[in-house]
């Protein structure tokens, strides 16, 4: 069975609120829960780096993410990311030989109906376990697949674009 590191950073896609009077708040990761539910055929490992919003993410954060990475044997690497600085994160992991990495995050909290968080997962997974996607770091979002240096998040529109 191949192999799947997913490392979790928090962001909007693991955001719960508990009541009506209060505000959101870092959950439990959620990515490991899609992934069972999506019966993936892969032997995944999950690695909590941290619960925090994206804008609270410092370099020190993103470094230990690039250990995490530049450690691992794993081929195959989904990082989970809040959408606000998951360019700058990925442009900060770069390219790492023998890997190909996917960020990827949502708009909505997974536990919303409307979430876009499932197919963001689903879109980042294939991507990841395609034959035809080269080493590299990329983002999985909107439905589209970016290369890590050539994507922007637009607010107005609220979904990520290339810059191609």
């Amino acid at each position: 069975m191949k192999k799947l590191l997913v490392l979790t950073t928090g962001g909007t896609l693991d955001k719960v609120y508990f009541d009506a009077l209060s505000e959101f708040q870092v959950g439990e990761p959620v990515a490991g829960d899609i992934l069972a539910r999506m019966n993936v055929a892969l032997d995944v490992e999950l690695i909590e780096v941290c619960r925090k919003d994206s804008l609270e993410l410092t370099d020190h954060d993103r470094e230990t993410l690039k250990s995490i990475i530049e450690s691992s044997n794993a081929q195959k690497i989904l990082i989970t990311h809040g959408t606000d600085t998951m360019v700058n994160s990925a442009k900060t992991i770069g390219e790492q030989a023998g890997k190909v990495i996917v960020f990827t995050g949502a708009m909505q909290p997974a536990a919303f109906t409307n979430t876009d968080a499932i197919f963001n997962i689903g879109t980042a997974v294939g991507a990841l376990m395609s034959p035809n996607t080269p080493d590299g770091c990329y983002i999985a979002m909107s439905g589209q697949v970016y290369a890590a240096d050539e994507v922007k998040k637009n607010y107005d529109s609220k979904r990520f674009e290339g810059t191609q």
